[in-house]
């Protein structure tokens, strides 16, 4: 009997999984809405970044570009072991905000990429490497979560220094709307 409900329970989690799976596609929202006030330019600059690691955090992984959903929303890297930099925003390194995102865990809660970015410290350091092989120190200094849909448009016209601003799922997974229900902001300063 008790092997029965061991098997049943087994089912039960399996089933569960694998719909959150079939439903969770690496191209869903996973970021705030960017800024309708301004269409996207074209970032031209021959210099972009390719990698980024947070020791803190046993992370050392390939910088993907990314553009905007047909939501308006950021769009998200296309594997759940990569970063995502919104390459319509700033540049790393340059004055403001540049923004990346990473997934939170894949569609069978597997951990993705930035799944302890919520254990992130201050004074932790953040690394951007550059694809003309340069490196660039941040140090993380905040840390914050919104709702999902909050208006959040500041996250990437911050203005007031040189910035990344790394982006992740947090909260209550939503099945109806295949995404989770908040949005973790870590912010980190150019040393």
């Amino acid at each position: 009997m008790l092997a029965y409900a061991v098997v049943g329970i087994a089912a039960v989690v399996f089933v569960m999984l694998f719909s959150r799976a079939v439903l969770y596609s690496p191209t869903d929202d996973l970021t705030v809405p960017v800024a309708h006030a301004a269409a996207p330019a074209s970032n031209t600059v021959a210099v972009h970044p390719v990698a980024i690691a947070i020791p803190a955090l046993h992370i050392n992984t390939k910088i993907q570009e990314v553009g905007i959903t047909k939501s308006g929303a950021m769009a998200v890297p296309t594997n759940f072991s990569d970063v995502g930099w919104y390459k319509y925003g700033t540049l790393p390194g340059q004055q403001g905000s540049a923004v990346l995102a990473g997934h939170v865990d894949d569609g069978l809660a597997l951990p993705g990429v930035f799944s302890n970015l919520d254990k992130l410290k201050p004074g932790d350091t953040i690394t951007i490497t550059m694809s003309d092989k340069s490196v660039l120190n941040f140090v993380m200094t905040t840390s914050t979560v919104y709702d999902k849909n909050a208006k959040t448009n500041g996250i990437f016209s911050d203005m007031s220094g040189t910035y990344i601003k790394l982006i992740t799922c947090t909260g209550t997974w939503l099945p109806s709307f295949h995404t989770h229900d908040k949005r973790l902001v870590i912010t980190a300063a150019l040393e």
